[in-house]
């Protein structure tokens, strides 16, 4: 009844009318004090998180390797924009490889390791890393050529109907932004702080876990992390916040 009577409050706001999308950072409906947090490096708690990644990022595994190696001290060897086009196209693979999709086949092409769980603590502690390492950084994520048919499936997902409420993402973060649902203010729904820590759980959230939390929230079967359509939502989530810049870990309710 609880979810029901959310529901009910939520449809009863005037629908916004839609004068050409353009893309709002999740940061921009935080409160004065939330925003100051989240900037604040020693204030975030996501940070320890950060520090975790760092930690992976340089520890030596049993085959004598670390991501360092490559990537140099701290990153610096990485191409930080790149880390802000992901999800990416794999042509060897054929279909679009995420962040932690692209840590596994590094440890297995070029540290001779098993891959990892998608969504595993390790995983999500090294994404959370290499994202607040390329802060600032542009999202340009494709949405043409053989991406194409993998963004318009997302999009597809995004605006599909789920579970016994018959939700969609689109209900919440473009019909309705800028409402309040359970003393929270709607925002555009974007991806560019993810992962973000959420004060509600009290732990970081992946992009992925978020989109299994809604999908709960809806009375649905949420799909598994690291899934055909959890990669194609990612795509299309993460292309429709094309031009924001990446502020990993941010902080939301």
């Amino acid at each position: 009844m609880k979810a029901l009577s959310c529901l009910l409050l939520l449809c009863s706001f005037p629908l916004l009318a839609e004068t050409g999308f353009q893309p709002v950072s999740g940061s921009e409906y935080l409160s004065p004090q939330m925003r100051e947090m989240q900037e604040d490096d020693f204030a975030n708690p996501g940070m320890e998180t950060v520090d975790y990644g760092r930690e992976l990022f340089h520890r030596v595994d049993e085959e004598g390797h670390r991501c360092a190696e490559c990537h140099g001290e701290e990153g610096r060897g990485l191409n930080l924009a790149r880390i802000a086009s992901y999800p990416i196209y794999d042509p060897e693979q054929e279909r679009p490889i995420t962040l932690q999709d692209q840590v596994n086949i590094c440890r297995e092409e070029r540290m001779d390791n098993f891959p990892l769980v998608y969504d595993c603590k390790e995983l999500v502690g090294l994404e959370t890393y290499l994202k607040y390492l390329a802060r600032g950084q542009v999202i340009a994520v494709q949405t043409d050529g053989p991406m194409k048919p993998f963004y318009e499936e997302g999009k597809r997902l995004y605006h599909q109907r789920f579970g016994q409420m018959e939700m969609a993402c689109f209900l919440c973060h473009d019909q309705h932004r800028g409402a309040w649902l359970r003393g929270q203010r709607l925002n555009q729904g974007q991806s560019n702080g993810f992962p973000v820590y959420r004060l509600s759980t009290s732990r970081i959230t992946s992009l992925h876990r978020r989109f299994s939390e809604c999908l709960a929230s809806f009375r649905a079967e949420p799909f598994l992390p690291g899934s055909d359509e959890y990669i194609n939502l990612e795509v299309y989530v993460n292309a429709r916040g094309n031009g924001l810049k990446i502020e990993t870990p941010a902080i939301r309710d």
